[in-house]
């Protein structure tokens, strides 16, 4: 048996640094991100990507073996960088030898390549942050790297160990996911590997896998044939996407469903591939992601890597199949499970994998091409099998450097589904594959929306409706609405009642959600005091309990352990409540009963620890220790607790971060143990603020209120930049400290902060209001109230003047600065001073791509082309990923103008030069062409300019292209989305062309679908991906529309010659929207 080698080493990796985090306060309530919601709170913004690269030196762990050489970065999200076949140098996941962020992540950056572990949420929130981490070297010589943290969204805990075994040319990540908090939790995970793609690649689904499914099932492919539209490519009558050579857009495809264990891929021209094995029934997950082949992919692998090539995605989701789709986590649930990812060659795209062996069966033409390959060196037996007849067998010796290889003659009459391949190792059947038996193929429906709560027959379908909408964390539709209908027709469903007591739970408003639960017991005692569901009850003694009515709380934390769905985390809360009351003993005997039910509640377990330390039992404890890192190596309170116990735990490699002390510090205080909390608290309270308010409030309950308010003086004196309340008990610690301490600011602010990003706006603009009255020179305060005072009150005078005082104050502040320009703009307020504004303040408008953007497309529309399409080409931007079409559209805005200033002034080669550049996309701008990408205004006005300079045919020919396209008008909210002006230019070329009645048509078309649409009640996609701008205020998307609408029926009148009428609809759209470049371009026409 040959050894695993493990070892960590500073390695130098050529690397974009990215800018500072943003100090102010991110919301985002209504961003739409991956499908869910793109809510960054509490984390800060990251905006800004350099240009170009430095060296910079990591720590790289190492795993190797004969067969596998892997490097581990436990900095950027305990992520894969390098996994390499060492028997044919393939590296069998996308090895990108730079770090090179671009804007995709939940809060920036976010990097290509590896393998990317994608949880609780797509994309992980700390996937450009660092984790704990550890090597392990277990019994049988397999070697581990565990990495870990409590992630900050939830405060719920991820671990995944990458294992690579002696003698095996496979990597196991064996992951280990737990709720440790007292609610329930919701959660996805994506493995994420990248593989370098070429012509010759393939991606390998099922056998089964006839169907794909869009982001939330919105939309719906056949395959690997694909015959219709998908991603607005047509892809009739046939086209393989299997294929990444076929699909030339950003395309995302997951399967529909199958009952194999395996998705992966191969490269016809390498004759290599990776493989993913993991049991279906617990990861069904089986996507592709892809940029596509054309210049807008191209333009995006080139943001993400220097010279390393394309590459696609191809996920793997445990306990979701789709994204969004996410599965639950109770309270101390854990759920353990593995991925194998391996590399696989010579076989051809494979039919069946296990993490024993990969194999390919294909029968065609009276033949079975067969291919077997080993993970491992051994004897194997293979054999194919016609019916129940045994027709063919031969024994190899395989290992992972080669593979078998043959081309078996079947019976003239052989179906392909009457042909087994079958692999045994001695009697045992290693693996097996049988063509499937062909099925109608029949494509399932795309999902549908939920429908307005008024709209839904029964109470029971109104519950889970909302319950769907919280668990899959809907961007643009809430849950409350569903629920408070249901209650409208029985105020006393316990089902509704529960669920909106438990909202209220989960933003800190216990006693507002406490008439909710004892309402729900109410309902499920009506006939019997025995209910068979205690839900309610636990939540009912959970927000009593941190009220600190300890008696109640434990009567209804006793009723839910009646339930065994309950018993464990009930059980849980009533050993806290026991030892804060200083019986110990008693609160032992129920941790043991917490973890009867639950054995890995890791909280509960920490409990037991501390108080077998407490009551003096120091082996018992160590001991209990030992059994919480043999599974979690990087558990925290099992470590700090040996620590407190004076035993060892080496190597682990911990970032001490403030959020993972102050979660653990806070399970301390609940049980009444404030030694440890103080402790905990005072190693990280120099430094967080939030960490000294929750000490202050440590030592407040522990009776010592002088300490108490010496802590909150010191948090209040530290800087406020990044801290982001979001721990539950926030709230109490905050409030305790305004009440002791009313002359402090601090205390307010960061109690609005969270109460806004808890959604209860009113009690967030009380708090921040008394934080200004205090503090009238905190910039942030004033920057918040004016969010608040647009956003939930639309008071848009007082968001005004609340952003000019932010500015004064601050009137360095890049994002404040962009923020009031998007104010002024959604203002309707005058273009002329918004432009004037940012060209004197040239020095803030260069440190954000967006402010640059805002004063170019000010620019053009003012008419100063020249101006800016120098700005433009004075820099190197980067887009937000779904944000895309903003730069690029102002450079082809920039230079179709130009070319019609030039024609104007008879210099037609100067118009022609000037289009020819608007259809090339420089990379500097960031973004590529996308396929299928609408031009029809440039190429009319090359007909024009070919016409000025006596080129007719020349002339035909672009009017021809120009008169091409989309014949229907829509709505144009996305990049992609066609705008009405290329059907007005449509109808222009086809004047042109001498094609009257067609112009006459299009026109009308426009005029039509304005009039017809005007008044439609528009809503935001309910199955949007994401949307193209980073919201700061609150859209409406009905203003847009009639915005939208206007302007088409202003282009359509224009078009024919109704310039009276076209120049009211013009007016009226400059009028709501003063910026629009559109209407203010073509009202020049009139």
């Amino acid at each position: 048996m040959s050894d695993v080698s493990a070892w960590s080493e500073t390695i130098i990796i050529p690397t974009y640094g990215v800018g500072q985090p943003d100090p102010n306060p991110m919301f985002l309530d209504k961003r739409v991100y991956q499908g869910s919601s793109g809510a960054v709170y509490p984390l800060p913004v990251i905006e800004r990507v350099d240009d170009a690269p430095r060296d910079v030196a990591y720590t790289a762990v190492f795993l190797e073996n004969a067969w596998l050489k892997v490097m581990v970065l436990p900095e950027l999200g305990g992520r894969i960088q390098m996994a390499l076949d060492k028997t044919n140098g393939y590296h069998f996941v996308y090895y990108n030898r730079v770090i090179k962020p671009a804007l995709v992540g939940l809060n920036g950056p976010w990097i290509s390549g590896g393998i990317e572990f994608n949880w609780p949420q797509h994309h992980r929130p700390t996937t450009f942050m660092p984790l704990d981490w550890w090597i392990e070297q277990e019994a049988d010589g397999a070697c581990v790297v565990w990495c870990g943290e409590i992630e900050p969204m939830l405060y719920t805990r991820g671990v995944h160990g990458i294992r690579l075994r002696p003698d095996r040319a496979c990597l196991e990540v064996d992951v280990r996911l737990s709720n440790r908090t007292s609610v329930p939790q919701t959660f996805l995970w994506w493995a994420n590997p990248a593989v370098h793609v070429s012509d010759e690649y393939q991606s390998v689904f099922p056998p089964d896998v006839h169907a794909v499914m869009d982001h939330g099932k919105r939309d719906v492919s056949a395959f690997p044939i694909a015959t219709g539209t998908y991603y607005k490519v047509d892809y009739a009558p046939g086209t393989d996407i299997s294929r990444y050579r076929n699909i030339p857009v950003p395309t995302s495809y997951m399967a529909y469903h199958s009952d194999y264990d395996f998705v992966g891929c191969y490269d016809h021209g390498l004759r290599a591939g990776m493989m993913h094995v993991a049991n279906h029934h617990v990861v069904p997950g089986k996507k592709q992601w892809t940029w596509g082949t054309s210049d807008f992919g191209v333009a995006w692998q080139r943001q993400l890597t220097d010279d390393d090539g394309p590459y696609i995605e191809l996920m793997c989701g445990a306990y979701t199949d789709n994204q969004p789709d996410f599965a639950w986590l109770h309270p101390g649930e854990v759920k353990h499970f593995s991925q194998i990812f391996m590399p696989y060659k010579l076989i051809g795209p494979a039919t069946n994998a296990n993490r024993d062996a990969v194999v390919r069966l294909a029968v065609h033409a009276g033949e079975a091409e067969i291919g077997v390959y080993s993970s491992a060196a051994r004897t194997l037996r293979v054999e194919v099998w016609h019916g129940a007849a045994r027709h063919w067998s031969r024994e190899v010796s395989l290992d992972p450097a080669g593979a078998l290889c043959e081309t078996v003659a079947l019976p003239a009459d052989a179906q392909p589904h009457d042909v087994t391949l079958r692999v045994y190792a001695g009697d045992a059947e290693v693996i097996s594959s049988t063509p499937p038996v062909p099925g109608d193929g029949a494509i399932p429906a795309p999902a549908m929306p939920a429908r307005a709560p008024a709209d839904i027959d029964s109470i029971e379908e109104l519950f889970l409706n909302g319950l769907h909408l919280e668990q899959y964390r809907h961007a643009t539709r809430a849950p409350e609405p569903y629920y408070e209908e249901g209650l409208r027709r029985d105020p006393g469903d316990s089902r509704c009642n529960t669920a909106l007591g438990l909202l209220l739970l989960r933003r800190s408003r216990f006693a507002e959600a406490v008439p909710f639960f004892r309402r729900a017991v109410e309902r499920l005692t009506l006939r019997n005091p025995n209910p068979a569901d205690g839900e309610p009850f636990y939540y009912l003694g959970l927000a009593l309990a941190l009220l600190r009515r300890d008696r109640e709380a434990g009567d209804a934390l006793y009723k839910a352990s009646w339930n065994a769905a309950w018993q464990a985390p009930a059980c849980f809360e009533l050993a806290r409540l026991a030892a804060r009351a200083g019986r110990l003993d008693e609160a032992l005997a129920l941790t043991e009963r917490a973890l009867e039910g639950a054995v890995r509640q890791q909280r509960a377990r920490h409990l037991r620890i501390a108080l077998l330390r407490r009551l003096g039992r120091h082996a018992a404890a160590v001991a209990e220790a030992r059994q919480a890192l043999a599974f979690d190596a990087l558990d925290p309170a099992a470590l700090y607790e040996l620590q407190c116990l004076g035993a060892a735990a080496p190597g682990r490699q911990r970032r001490g971060d403030a959020g993972s002390a102050m979660a653990v510090a806070l399970d301390y205080a609940h049980a009444g143990l404030f030694a440890e909390a103080l402790d905990l608290l005072g190693t990280v309270a120099h430094a967080d603020p939030l960490a000294g308010y929750l000490l202050g409030w440590c030592h407040e309950l522990a009776g010592a209120p002088d300490a108490a308010r010496a802590c909150w003086q010191a948090a209040a004196a530290l800087p406020p930049a990044h801290c982001f309340p979001n721990l539950p008990e926030s709230a109490l610690a905050l409030e305790a400290a305004r009440q002791r301490c009313p002359d402090d600011p601090r205390a307010p602010y960061y109690l609005g902060i969270f109460w806004y990003a808890r959604r209860n706006y009113p009690a967030a603009i009380a708090c921040w209001e008394a934080a200004r009255a205090l503090a009238p020179g905190f910039a942030t305060v004033h920057r918040n109230l004016g969010l608040a005072y647009f956003n939930q009150l639309g008071d848009h005078a007082r968001a005004h003047a609340a952003w000019l005082q932010a500015l004064a104050c601050d009137p360095d502040d890049a994002r404040v600065f962009y923020e009031f320009d998007q104010l002024e703009k959604r203002l309707g307020r005058d273009p002329a001073q918004r432009l004037a504004r940012l060209q004197a303040h040239p020095a803030l408008v260069a440190r954000r791509d967006d402010l640059v953007i805002e004063q170019v497309s000010l620019l053009n529309r003012f008419d100063r082309p020249a101006e800016a399409y120098t700005l433009l080409m004075s820099r190197t931007f980067h887009p937000w990923e779904g944000g895309e079409g903003k730069v690029t559209g102002q450079y082809v805005a920039s230079l179709v103008q130009l070319a019609r200033h030039r024609l104007a002034q008879g210099d037609a080669a100067g118009a022609i030069d000037a289009l020819g550049r608007a259809q090339v996309y420089p990379p500097q701008l960031g973004e590529g062409k996308l396929h299928g990408a609408q031009e029809n205004h440039i190429w009319y006005e090359l007909g024009r300019a070919y016409q000025a300079s006596g080129q007719a045919e020349a002339a035909r020919t672009a009017f021809e292209r120009a008169a091409i396209g989309l014949s229907e008008p829509t709505s144009a909210m996305y990049y992609n989305d066609q705008p009405p002006d290329m059907l007005f230019y449509q109808g222009l070329a086809a004047q042109r062309l001498g094609r009257h009645e067609q112009a006459v048509q299009i026109f009308g078309r426009l005029i039509a679908y304005g009039q017809t649409h005007m008044d439609d009640d528009v809503t935001i996609d309910y199955f949007a991906v994401s949307l193209p701008d980073f919201l700061v205020f609150d859209d409406d998307p009905r203003r847009r529309h009639r915005i939208h609408c206007a302007y088409m029926l202003a282009l359509g009148s224009l078009g024919l010659e109704r310039r009276a009428a076209a120049e009211h609809w013009f007016a009226q759209v400059l009028r709501d929207d003063p910026g629009h470049l559109g209407a203010a371009t073509h009202q020049r026409l009139c």
